[in-house]
């Protein structure tokens, strides 16, 4: 995907009237424009990693591309920006349709019985076609208008070219683990029932 310089007059004009999705100790990282769609700031925290030869933008870019190729849905990405700011780049994506199992949880009457299966079966299905996807959490998962899940914020994966090796998968479900525990969500999801399945398969 080609790459556009952004300037910082062209950034203000674009974010006008954007609502702040996402914000952290540098500031504002990811706005709902007024069209729908999502910019996402990518900072390079340190002068040298390996984001200096491949920004996490890049990344972002590439793992949307090759999800979409395994039919695995997830979001859009339009555009490629460099910023003025150095080390900044930025993307403009389209977003995947649809609630995250974080927030469809939340409402009353939430059971993960009935929705326990699916979610098993996704990750099941990354692990055989070798996706490792480290920020796997139920804040990352999307259920779409058309019922099935997708994935999100896709910058921190790795493709394999066979199945994940039962330490990969291991380490998988104990990224996912931790962020049940983080979010204190420890009685209300089957993390057991899930890890039984996933590692057990």
């Amino acid at each position: 995907m080609q790459c556009f310089r952004l300037s910082k007059a062209a950034l203000n004009q674009m974010i006008v009237g954007a609502k702040v999705l996402e914000a952290d100790s540098y500031g504002a990282k990811v706005y709902m424009l007024h069209d729908g769609k999502i910019l996402k700031l990518f900072r390079r925290k340190r002068w040298f990693s390996s984001a200096l030869l491949r920004p996490y933008s890049k990344r972002f870019i590439d793992n949307a591309l090759q999800l979409e190729k395994l039919g695995v849905p997830t979001l859009k990405v339009t555009h490629f920006y460099t910023l003025e700011q150095q080390g900044m780049t930025a993307v403009l994506y389209r977003p995947l349709p649809g609630e995250t199992l974080r927030q469809i949880a939340a409402r009353p009457g939430f059971a993960w019985p009935q929705a326990l299966p699916a979610l098993i079966e996704l990750i099941r299905s990354l692990h055989r076609s070798g996706i490792y996807f480290r920020s796997l959490h139920l804040g990352n998962i999307v259920v779409t208008p058309e019922d099935t899940l997708g994935l999100i914020d896709v910058a921190d994966m790795r493709f394999f070219k066979a199945p994940l090796s039962e330490r990969l998968k291991k380490r998988n479900v104990q990224h996912f683990a931790r962020y049940i525990e983080r979010e204190n969500l420890g009685k209300e999801f089957p993390l057991q029932d899930l890890e039984n399945a996933l590692l057990a398969s």
